[in-house]
């Protein structure tokens, strides 16, 4: 009896392993062929002894050719060929190859990289990046990359001295803990201040590149450490004069208002690192940062003269400027910053607590005139230890904070009376105006507590473009489709009191006031100047004349106060301060969508 061992595919006979007369066991290679530049072997599926062999190396056979024949017979101890036993710990040559090339990026074998960093009391980049995920969800982007100077520098050199080039990126997740069912995965990236002092190399653009695809496609948010000296001339490996068509900036820029952008800055960020900064929804930075368009060789170059980058762009000027929206002491603070800034976007929390709301009732002066603290009230008003203030040091008549009620993330725009007693000028229009854009981009309702005598007037105020600025949150708040909520709590006069109610009392899902509540198209002070002039000069005695005009304001606070206002309907209720939750918490609850956001509702976040 014959059996026949038959090719398995069409190719090219590289070997022939057995010859006439030899004993075959089942499983042993018999031959070996060569097919679209790969070998495959053939096995013996039968035992038997060599009868004929039909072809020879170098030969072409098709599919299901016969190859050899067998004449069956019982072979002693025919067992069939098993596999070779692997050893699952061995490392094999390119493995080991691999795995060299990863380590020598990491910072245990970057000693003098890390003892620098250490000088300067900064994280290294990986070690920010290990603080910031989750344990083992980190999956890297391009960490085998060098520098793109192999005209210049060996490939030893650009090994060991240029890992990643100088861009460190991938995908993990953030506040696992806190949503363990929920979509957690973000985009990561940094530049590594160890590797040519964290500037942007042509491949660590391709880098920015790629990831930056990842994120649109897949609307992963983005954190972004940015800390470095901007455009790097030193590459030479590209067919480029100036870079100018690089696209890193344009598709970093097409994420705005597609999902949430976070950048986190410690030390220099300069020229290109500033502008990717500059793009940022909100800009976490260290107290030693230093941030700026244009660097020292920048400055200089320009015949502008010399300075020491620590000259350019200080903290102190950008906190004040409103260039940075959270200033925290190091790197630690602002890994847990930007995770706390994250969490808004991702969602509600399950577990919340909240401070007795009896409080309310206390926390404005029954003194009119008299001067509160309103983040004492927004910190009672909303869940325990989730207040986070955006742009505290800047248009700080204007308060700009992230919340959370029963759990759902929200948006706080409130009135500080501390500040011109509460006007909104053109910084603080701004600041609304924008942070308006941020919350209607991703979901976040916006509650308005209001306290305000109107917009800021005067020369001197009219000399900041007052006019265009304080318009800005008329139709940023006209262009917004998420749920807006207005509660008075004390002053609402003119313009600036629509302002804070999205245009006119009518537009936001409620607009309630506490009883301290008082209302006019202008402060009423200035009312009854205007309005009573002729008959207060008319009186001569000063001390009448100053009685009669606290008659005329008392009057006046009488017929514009919370309750009148309410049996005019001009408002929607009159509450208990201590109902403001309850009133916050049903109204969104009516308003909630009923499906999640895809894709942008608006084109991009006014970066100012």
């Amino acid at each position: 009896m014959t059996s026949k061992l038959l090719s398995p595919l069409q190719g090219t006979v590289l070997s022939v392993d057995v010859e006439l007369g030899e004993e075959v066991s089942i499983g042993q290679r018999v031959a070996l062929l060569e097919s679209m530049k790969m070998e495959h072997e053939v096995m013996a599926t039968s035992s038997g002894i060599v009868e004929e062999v039909h072809v020879q190396v170098g030969e072409t056979v098709l599919e299901d050719q016969n190859l050899i024949s067998l004449e069956f017979k019982e072979i002693a101890n025919n067992t069939e060929t098993t596999a070779v036993e692997i050893d699952p710990e061995h490392i094999r040559e390119d493995l080991s190859e691999v795995n060299e090339r990863h380590e020598i990026g990491l910072d245990h074998r970057r000693p003098k990289a890390l003892e620098k960093r250490k000088a300067t009391n900064q994280r290294t980049a990986r070690q920010n990046l290990q603080d910031l995920l989750d344990d083992g969800s980190y999956i890297e982007y391009g960490p085998l990359t060098i520098a793109p100077q192999r005209k210049r520098r060996t490939l030893e050199d650009l090994i060991m001295n240029t890992p990643a080039d100088g861009m460190i990126a991938g995908v993990g997740e953030v506040n696992g803990d806190l949503f363990p069912e929920e979509k957690t995965q973000c985009v990561v990236m940094s530049y590594d201040y160890t590797v040519l002092a964290g500037t942007q190399g042509g491949q660590n653009h391709r880098k920015k590149d790629r990831l930056f695809e990842i994120a649109k496609r897949w609307e992963l948010p983005v954190i972004f450490f940015t800390e470095g000296g901007g455009g790097r001339p030193g590459d030479t490996d590209g067919m480029q004069v100036a870079g100018l068509d690089c696209l890193a900036f344009g598709l970093w820029a097409e994420l705005s208002a597609l999902v949430p952008l976070v950048g986190i800055n410690s030390g220099y960020c300069f020229a290109g690192n500033a502008a990717i900064l500059g793009c940022c929804d909100v800009v976490i930075a260290t107290e030693n940062s230093n941030i700026g368009m244009g660097g020292p060789a920048m400055i200089e170059g320009g015949g502008l003269g010399t300075y020491d980058p620590k000259e350019i762009g200080p903290m102190e000027i950008q906190r004040l400027n409103g260039v940075v929206d959270i200033s925290v002491k190091d790197e630690e603070e602002a890994v847990q910053a930007a995770k706390k800034y994250l969490s808004y976007f991702q969602g509600p929390i399950s577990n919340w607590d909240c401070q007795d709301q009896k409080k309310l009732r206390h926390l404005i002066p029954e003194n009119r005139l008299r001067v509160y603290d309103v983040r004492e009230i927004i910190e009672v008003m909303f869940d325990t230890g989730t207040l986070l203030e955006l742009r505290k040091d800047f248009g700080v008549g204007v308060i700009t904070m992230l919340a959370r009620v029963e759990g759902r993330p929200v948006g706080v725009i409130a009135n500080n009376p501390s500040h011109l007693g509460g006007a909104i000028d053109s910084d603080a229009a701004d600041k609304a105006a924008r942070f308006m854009q941020l919350c209607d981009a991703f979901d976040l309702p916006i509650i308005n507590l209001c306290d305000t005598p109107g917009f800021m007037v005067g020369p001197e105020a009219e000399k900041t473009g007052l006019v265009r600025h304080v318009s800005r949150m008329f139709v940023t708040a006209r262009s917004t489709s998420v749920p807006t909520c207005t509660i008075v709590l004390r002053k609402a006069y003119g313009l600036g009191a629509q302002a804070m109610a999205s245009g006119g009392f009518k537009f936001p899902l409620f607009t309630i006031a506490w009883p301290t509540g008082e209302f006019g198209g202008m402060g009423l002070e200035g009312a009854v100047k205007l309005g009573y002039r002729k008959e207060l000069e008319a009186i001569e005695d000063l001390e009448e004349r100053d009685k009669t005009f606290q008659t005329l304001v008392e009057r006046m606070y009488e017929v514009g106060k919370a309750v009148s206002m309410a049996d005019h309907f001009e408002i929607d209720d009159v509450i208990d301060p201590m109902e403001s939750r309850r009133w916050i918490t049903r109204a969104l609850k009516a308003a909630s969508p009923t499906e999640p956001r895809k894709g942008k509702k608006r084109p991009m976040i006014d970066t100012w």
